[in-house]
């Protein structure tokens, strides 16, 4: 998946579990495949403010990397409802949980598919479906990158996925960012989950194969790993420590075909395997700027906003750039490619993210992290399928490598 996307606390790392949020609100960060999340341990706490009046707990549980903090009001203890709603962007997905309802919640979250049920063939579509679309998005993006540039690209999937984000958070009266601080952090943030990474993988994706690119994108848990560990001290492990060296020799070999084959000619800045590697480094940053970014401004409105904003410099490099879009190749755009634009900014952003977002609520977010391997597997499928896309020899040998690590690097604490 070029988007892995994991949800994040806001305290000490993207895996804390402090809340995002003032409010007598619950917070409940949901993280995917990075390693921070297996770091979380066991925790509950339980406290009584009396300034307030509030009861304050705290959870963190291992395994399923769920980190929820409730405050309640002794007043209104008795009468609550509780509900969950997730939604994110670039590598970062916020889960809010109103209300108490704990036994409730860890009832709703103990049937179907994640919970070890056999589920129907329409619960395992929906589940598949957001790797589905991550996967192949990459394919019409490839698709369409010659004849509208890959800059246009990149803001085009950006820039409408951001608008709907915000309107919605308006609807759900979130808070718009208030501040010199929180506007910077939102900034900055756009420039490098939004813009630097998106940028990257538009040129990367123009020189490699959208499923050797996708592998690649799918590496960023290694980089997230070592930030952790410098950043925030999170303990890396044996088996983790050897999935990181087993993650850069994964990536060596996938980076070796394009160095021999081009022999004497060869141009670092020429190379898509390089350029998707700084959009995975791109991301990874952007995972751990979560933290200090939802310090300032409501998580789902930064979200949004980070896309709008992250998007406007892509647009003007677009033009700037002279993209054939802006040079006459807009009337040659055929149904196909304008399905393959509306495909990408659509289901590859906005669908895709919702139901992932809609099924890490039903249950283990361990086990629906470990469907996240199916992205690059979708990408090269239908890499082959419809862009007779194949992968050498050393680059298949690669892919698995690289992927062995991932796990590895996301290999539960518990177990290590």
């Amino acid at each position: 998946m070029e988007w892995p996307w994991s949800a994040i606390a806001a305290s000490s790392s993207p895996y804390s579990s402090r809340c995002f949020f003032t409010s007598p609100n619950s917070c409940l960060s949901l993280t995917r495949r990075t390693s921070l999340n297996s770091s979380i341990k066991p925790l509950r706490h339980i406290g009584f403010d009396s300034k307030h009046h509030n009861l304050i707990t705290k959870r963190r549980v291992h395994g399923d990397s769920i980190v929820r903090r409730s405050t309640t009001s002794s007043k209104n203890a008795e009468e609550t409802e509780s509900s969950v709603e997730c939604v994110g962007m670039g590598s970062d997905v916020e889960c809010v949980y109103t209300g108490e309802g704990e036994d409730e919640e860890e009832e709703n979250r103990s049937s179907g598919i994640l919970s070890g049920g056999d589920g129907s063939l329409l619960e395992w579509a929906v589940l598949i479906s957001p790797f589905f679309f991550w996967g192949t998005a990459m394919v019409a993006m490839k698709e369409v990158l010659p004849i509208t540039g890959p800059f246009f690209v990149a803001a085009f999937r950006l820039i409408p996925a951001g608008l709907l984000l915000v309107a919605f958070a308006v609807y759900r009266g979130r808070p718009l960012p208030k501040g010199f601080d929180a506007w910077l952090s939102i900034a900055l943030f756009a420039l490098v989950d939004a813009t630097c990474f998106q940028g990257f993988l538009a040129q990367g994706l123009q020189r490699t194969s959208a499923g050797l690119g996708s592998v690649i994108i799918d590496s960023q848990p290694l980089t997230v790993a070592v930030l952790a560990s410098f950043l925030f001290g999170e303990s890396i492990g044996i088996v983790r420590a050897g999935g990181l060296l087993l993650g850069v020799a994964g990536l060596l070999l996938l980076e070796v075909p394009s160095v021999t084959s081009d022999g004497n000619s060869f141009s670092l800045w020429g190379s898509g395997e390089w350029w998707m590697l700084l959009a995975a480094q791109s991301m990874a940053i952007g995972t751990v700027m979560v933290r200090w970014v939802s310090k300032y401004s409501d998580p789902i409105m930064a979200t949004g906003w980070h896309m709008v904003i992250g998007g406007l410099p892509l647009l003007a490099i677009s033009v700037i750039n002279n993209d054939p879009v802006f040079n006459g190749s807009l009337q040659e755009l055929s149904t196909n490619d304008i399905i393959a634009l509306l495909y990408t900014s659509i289901f590859g952003s906005a669908v895709s993210y919702g139901v992932y977002f809609y099924s890490a609520t039903k249950g283990s977010l361990t086990k629906l992290s470990s469907l996240t391997f199916l992205t690059p597997m979708f990408a090269s499928i239908f890499g082959y399928l419809y862009l007779d896309e194949t992968f050498s020899s050393l680059q298949l040998v690669g892919a698995a490598v690289t992927l062995v690590a991932i796990y590895l690097v996301n290999f539960p604490e518990g177990n290590d």
